[in-house]
Parts: C-alpha cells; sequence; structure tokens
C-alpha cells in the first residue's frame, strides 16, 4: 500500500498557540463554496434538512463576488493566511465555480495553501481537472460505505460506487501537487470491509485513514441520530477533556451567504460574529464580538456560552491544548484587546442574526 495511514489533520509541525496568541492574521479561514449538501447523512446536522429550516440557515452556493471579497479582505492583514478551507457545512462541488475560487486565491499570494473535504459524489475527471489546475494543495474524501446499498441506507443517495473508484484512480494519477486523502467512519462498514477499504483505496491515495464519529457539532446528538455509542476519540485517541476552544485564536469562518461565524462547527448561526459583505475580515477577526468569546473561553467561563458549552469537538477531536497556558494567553489577550468586559455573545447573538499552519 502506498498510502500512509495517517489522519487527515497535521499533527507534527503544529505552532504552539501559547507562543503566539493574540494573532494580527488568523492561521485559517473557512470558506465554505455551499451550504446545501446532496447527502442525508445523520451524523451531520446539514443532512437533517427539517432542523436546518428550522435555523432559516442559507441553503445555496456562495457566490463568487463574496469569495473575490473574502480574498480581496485578506490584503489588509499583516501576512498571508497559513490555510483557506474550502468547505464547513455543505458539499463544495455543488458550487460550480469552485474552481474559479480556487484560482483566484491562488492568483492573490494572500493564501499560503488551499484544501477542501467533500463526500465524492460529484467527483469526475471533467469537474476535477480544472480544481486541480487551479492549485489545489489537499482534497480530504469522505467515503461513506463501500457498496451502494451501505450508501444508499446511510446517505440517501444512489451512489455509483464502482464509478466512484475509477474516478479516485484518475485523480491519483494526474493529483500533480495535490494530496489525496481518503477517510470512512469505522461504524458504517463491517470488520472485513476495513481491510478492503485499505486494499481498494490505499493505492491511489497519500493518506487513508478509518475514523470514529465525534459528537462535534454544538446543540446536535451525533449518537441520537446515529444510535452508535461514543467512547473514543475521532482519530481513535482516548477522549481528552478540554476548556478553552483554540479555534477561536487562530480561525474563523465564512458561510456561503457571507455572515461569519467565529467557529466551524456553527450549523445552526449562533455564534455570528459580522457579515463579510458589509465589513472587512480583519474588522470582524478584531471585533468585540470575537474578542467576547475569546475572553470568555479564557476566563473559563466556556460553559455559560449555550452553544461553545454543548460543543464535543475539543474533547473528540484532536485541537490543540491550550487550558495549561490559559493565564499567560488571557493576560497577553487583555493586553491587545483592553481590559474592557464586553457582553458574552450567545444570545444577543441569536437576537441580532436569527438564531504550521494549524491544518
Amino acid at each position: 500500500m502506498k498510502a500512509q495511514i495517517k489522519p487527515r489533520i497535521n499533527l507534527e509541525g503544529r505552532t504552539p498557540l501559547q507562543d503566539v496568541i493574540p494573532l494580527s492574521t488568523p492561521f485559517v479561514v473557512f470558506a465554505d463554496p455551499a451550504s446545501a449538501c446532496n447527502f442525508q447523512c445523520p451524523f451531520c446536522p446539514t443532512g437533517h434538512r427539517s432542523m436546518i429550516d428550522e435555523t432559516g440557515r442559507y441553503q445555496g452556493a456562495m457566490r463568487f463576488e463574496v469569495f473575490r471579497k473574502i480574498i480581496d479582505d485578506l490584503a489588509e492583514f499583516d501576512r498571508p493566511i497559513k490555510v483557506l478551507r474550502m468547505y464547513k457545512d455543505g458539499e463544495p462541488f455543488l458550487n460550480k465555480r469552485l474552481a474559479d475560487m480556487i484560482a483566484y486565491a491562488k492568483a492573490s499570494g494572500r493564501v499560503e495553501y488551499i484544501d477542501t473535504t467533500t463526500n465524492g459524489s460529484l467527483l469526475t475527471p471533467e469537474r476535477l481537472k480544472p480544481v486541480l489546475d487551479a492549485g489545489l494543495d489537499k482534497i480530504n474524501i469522505s467515503v461513506d460505505g463501500m457498496t451502494p446499498d451501505q450508501y444508499r441506507r446511510f446517505t440517501g443517495y444512489d451512489f455509483d460506487f464502482r464509478a466512484f473508484v475509477e474516478t479516485i484512480k484518475w485523480l491519483y494519477a494526474n493529483r500533480g501537487n495535490c494530496e489525496i486523502v481518503m477517510k470512512i467512519p469505522g461504524e458504517l462498514i463491517e470488520e472485513h470491509q476495513k481491510k478492503e477499504f485499505y486494499e481498494l483505496f490505499g493505492n491511489y491515495c497519500d493518506r487513508i485513514f478509518i475514523e470514529n464519529f465525534a459528537p462535534c457539532w454544538p446543540e446536535f446528538d451525533v449518537e441520537a441520530h446515529t444510535g452508535v455509542k461514543i467512547t473514543d476519540g475521532i482519530y481513535q485517541q482516548p477522549v481528552t477533556p478540554t476548556d478553552t476552544c483554540p479555534y477561536v485564536f487562530y480561525s474563523i469562518s465564512v458561510n456561503a451567504d457571507g455572515l461569519v461565524s467565529s467557529c466551524f462547527l456553527d450549523w445552526g448561526r449562533k455564534l455570528v460574529v459580522g457579515d463579510v459583505r458589509e465589513d472587512s475580515l480583519k474588522a470582524i477577526w478584531n471585533s468585540d464580538k470575537l474578542n467576547a468569546l475569546r475572553l470568555q473561553h479564557l476566563e473559563g467561563r466556556r460553559t455559560e456560552n449555550p452553544v461553545c458549552g454543548s460543543c464535543g469537538q475539543l474533547s473528540h477531536c484532536l485541537p490543540d491544548n491550550i487550558d495549561a497556558y490559559r493565564d499567560v494567553v488571557l493576560k497577553n489577550v487583555r493586553a491587545h484587546i483592553g481590559a474592557v468586559h464586553v457582553t458574552p455573545p450567545g444570545m444577543d447573538v441569536q437576537t441580532e442574526h436569527g438564531a504550521g499552519g494549524q491544518s
């Protein structure tokens, strides 16, 4: 097998966040090409369409002019961002201008690395070639079964698995400098299919891994929706409680409609801190709303926030852990933003909006 058995997240060479917070430039910006998905996976909020309808969340593709504004805004920061993540809530390849977006970001000189995550259902050589030519650095491909029947039961989608396998072979042969990562939730397949997964895809990707389900989305019970009891972390590691979210200190997420969330897991739009269509990304990065959330975590008050308090990402998904350095980081952040105590986000956000690199 050519591929490394290795998680999609990069665990080596990570910057010690306690040494660099506060950051004048985010390491990672999420830009969601599409907030909708053609799959209806039970472990993901986006797969529950009636639930999403209740939030009033925009369901559609990001307009190119909104994306262009995001990239243009990056010029205000001191340096290029390390990673542009072209995914968040939906299926990126539903956006027909995905390749144009990647090309624009690459040409800007403001982005060092671009990756995306896809369910693979829309991948064809015709769709992939422009994306590869545009300069995509990494593609994470989620496999959701090893047979069409498993796909149908889990995703509600009639998936041409044989064609998918051939497309992955084409992608590997034509990948250029793009890294290919294949992953599958182990709970979806039989024990004997785990070996089959490695054998089928292991020679046509750079990394391959069998993940676990994780309770990562706030206010969304993965166990209840899937019937799976979660005991380990997403990468089969022990569950480790963490009090301080590291993501709010190095990343920011632009939703498909331009609303900006403090967190890439904000599926319900309850952590909206701005709107890139109205404000610059730098202004939002330094905003009172986002700084209030940072202070809330550093002051040990994460559970006071109804969204952050129910997040399993910190315990199950191997984030950077800055708990031991919280006092020092708090001092540095307060010195940076001033000691003014602003109202923590949560209810007031809901009222207003309706409801290496760290890669």
